[in-house]
């Protein structure tokens, strides 16, 4: 296998309509008595423990710098995380193109399909369980569980990839996909080449400004994406 390519979740692979920022608001209420700014503060391209510790932080609450109590949100999160997903099940969705890409992906006998996602584990599970995807199908992955720190997790994912390549990948060799400005240049580290997709809140040129090596409005143009992957 040459090449690791690893998939962001949310606003990239699938859209849960909310369900994970009422849950991480709710355990934020029910573990620290507060939600800090949730209405206003914004998700997308952090982890779960930096999102909960930040709120914390803006809340001035004294628990905000503790991993136990962070982790504690995170573990409540998990739990109320499962009934949002239950009461969305017709609003979850995958975005178009994602299936036929993944399908592509894996029929190469050359790559390795994986994740890289601020998520912890199991809460990435429970999304891809509640858009009809099977986690199983990710042979690697690193999450926000493995480290609150985005920029942590593309040489984690390498090297968990490493007994099924037989190397730990690097560079070019690493792709990450994603929607954020964080997801184009958390893998400088490794030297991945970063390819963005526009179905979350940034913009192409947005992506293309924070230093995608290609950015495309949607993923369904599977032969542009592989090319953009091979390239």
């Amino acid at each position: 296998m040459r090449r690791l390519i690893l998939f962001d979740i949310d606003g990239t692979i699938l859209w849960t309509d909310g369900a994970g920022r009422n849950a991480i608001r709710d355990a934020l209420l029910a573990e620290m008595g507060t939600a800090g700014p949730v209405t206003r503060f914004r998700f997308d391209g952090k982890t779960d423990p930096q999102i909960v510790a930040e709120l914390l932080t803006a809340a001035d609450h004294p628990a905000a710098q503790s991993e136990a109590s962070v982790m504690a949100v995170c573990r409540r999160y998990v739990e109320l995380l499962e009934l949002e997903l239950q009461q969305r099940t017709r609003r979850v969705h995958v975005f178009e193109g994602v299936q036929t890409l993944f399908e592509a992906i894996e029929a190469r006998a050359d790559a390795l399909l994986g994740l890289l996602t601020g998520n912890v584990e199991r809460g990435a599970a429970l999304k891809l369980t509640a858009a009809g995807i099977d986690s199983a199908r990710f042979r690697v992955g690193a999450y926000g569980s493995d480290s609150p720190q985005r920029a942590e997790l593309p040489a984690i994912a390498a090297s968990r990839a490493a007994p099924i390549m037989g190397r730990t990948p690097t560079g070019p060799d690493v792709v990450i996909i994603g929607d954020t400005p964080a997801d184009m240049t958390c893998g400088r580290g490794v030297g991945a080449r970063a390819i963005g997709v526009a179905t979350g809140a940034y913009s192409v040129n947005e992506l293309m400004h924070a230093g995608a090596y290609a950015a495309f409005e949607t993923l369904s143009d599977t032969a542009r994406v592989l090319d953009a992957i091979e390239a």
